[in-house]
């Protein structure tokens, strides 16, 4: 046989394969060397004229890492479009429009992604997320129980937990609690999950022991956790162990020194001893490091109210009003300013906007009942004092404590008015006044539905300030339970 005389050629044919450079480019992004990955996925998309489907993927990637989200939609849309069949490249579509808020049109896209894929628990669990987001909490639990049928995730129990807290299910919150698998402990969502289930639970009775002890056994698993130890400060502070809740907080004091939370909290444990300038040292340092909090302004104005610093108090209540306009009981306390500071038309003005705003309070028609009698309007005092009495009987029905301060006040206030049964108006004596001061009178709620003042969660309801006295009873400042983290 003869040999063939024609060369051999060992090298491969050099084809244009568009995912040839796939490799370097996942390599580079897993690296976060992101500047050199977009040359070569730039390289990728002009030797391929853009048909390339991983590279404009990895391309959305980093631009969603940058924060340029429209431009990365545009991006996913564009490999949908390459590749129709691949679920993923709709679950970045999806996920692109929930960070836009356009929650209901990322909702439709991941349905289009489950028709491809049924059995991928984290479209379930995204579809949960945007549910939830629109607070349809029954389509949000359908699929989150969904998802865990599919796979038992420790974030698909903390969002269902979390969406049970929302639609005021704590039997069923605490259901997802008691699920999670013990490694769940070491990581912080177990925790800001146990804290949001302690501050639903602070507000029903009975419910204090079982949330103590999911927080001891967080704390066994990590015990340096700063969040825990500070919801553990707050539970003692709000049972009054005043000494025992600092001990935690100087424990959370060394891992987070500069939390306002924590200072919110050690101001409060220091009012609550009457050691007021420390209160306020302290207070005032969570004000430099979170100037827009306004629960921690709230505290500032009800310590300076109690110091009798009335211009002081009305500059923080102030604030805090701008912050949080809905809260009727600022307004209440920012009257009580007012009046001290004898400036009694906007006083007037800003008790009519706290009746507006709270419903359930008669601490609020309390001090404008005596407001008003004080300076002569005895028709709309006992108008006020009909919605105390409303107010009164509404609150007896849920179990509600009343401090017997307000209940002593609100009878001094009927003797003046001389209100009987009928709630007819009689002329009262002449020389009755009450004095309005810095004095509170606390109204102590279990299961109270109202917002809890505090800068993290586990916190209680506070309730403070500012009802009047008789003249021949001596002012003495007293605030319920302070703002606290």
């Amino acid at each position: 046989g003869e040999k063939s005389t024609k060369p051999f050629n060992s090298l491969p044919l050099q084809l244009p394969i568009p995912e040839r450079k796939n490799w370097l480019i996942h390599l580079h992004y897993i690296r976060k060397d992101y500047e050199t990955c977009k040359d070569i996925i730039k390289e990728q998309l002009q030797e391929t004229r853009g048909m390339c489907e991983y590279a404009i993927y990895v391309q959305a990637l980093i631009l969603r890492l940058e924060g340029q989200i429209q431009q990365s939609l545009e991006l996913f849309q564009s490999c949908a479009i390459l590749n129709p069949a691949n679920p993923d490249n709709l679950k970045q579509v999806a996920r692109s429009l929930f960070l836009l808020g356009k929650h209901k049109a990322a909702i439709e896209v991941y349905h289009e992604a489950g028709k491809l894929n049924d059995e991928d628990w984290e479209v379930h669990h995204n579809l949960g997320v945007c549910y939830s987001v629109i607070k349809d909490y029954k389509n949000a639990e359908e699929q989150l129980n969904a998802a865990l049928q599919l796979n038992k995730q420790d974030r698909t129990f903390l969002t269902l937990g979390k969406v049970h807290l929302l639609s005021r299910d704590t039997d069923k919150a605490h259901c997802c609690c008691v699920n999670l698998p013990n490694k769940a402990c070491f990581f912080p969502p177990k925790i800001i999950f146990l804290l949001s289930l302690i501050d639903d639970s602070l507000k029903q009775l009975g419910k204090y022991q079982k949330a103590f002890e999911h927080l001891g056994n967080a704390l066994t698993f990590d015990p340096s956790n700063y969040k825990a130890i500070l919801a553990a400060g707050s539970m003692m502070q709000t049972h009054g162990d005043f000494d025992v809740a600092m001990n935690k907080y100087r424990v959370a004091a060394c891992v987070v020194p500069e939390s306002p939370p924590l200072w919110n909290n050690i101001g409060m444990c220091f009012f609550s001893k009457k050691k007021y300038v420390a209160a306020i040292s302290c207070l005032k340092r969570a004000h430099y490091l979170s100037p827009f909090d306004w629960k921690v302004l709230y505290n500032l104005g009800l310590v300076h109210l109690t110091m009798q610093q009335y211009a002081s108090a009305f500059h923080f209540l102030s604030a805090a009003t701008n912050l949080q306009p809905r809260l009727g009981e600022l307004y209440m306390l920012l009257a009580v300013a007012l009046t001290n500071l004898e400036d009694l038309d906007n006083a007037r003005r800003s008790y009519e906007q706290a009746v507006a705003l709270d419903h359930s309070n008669p601490l609020v028609n309390l001090n404008f009942a005596i407001l008003l009698y004080n300076h002569g309007d005895k028709k709309g005092a006992l108008q006020q004092y009909q919605e105390i009495e409303r107010k009164v009987n509404m609150l007896k029905d849920s179990n509600t404590e009343f401090d017997s301060e307000l209940m002593d006040m609100a009878q001094k206030m009927a003797t003046a008015l001389q209100v009987g049964e009928s709630l007819v108006w009689t002329k009262p004596a002449k020389d009755t006044k009450f004095k309005q001061g810095s004095a509170g009178v606390p109204i102590k709620t279990l299961g109270s539905s109202q917002q809890p003042l505090g800068t993290n969660q586990a916190l209680e309801q506070a309730m403070s300030s500012a009802a009047g006295y008789n003249r021949s009873i001596t002012p003495r400042g007293k605030a319920s339970s302070p703002t606290s983290c």
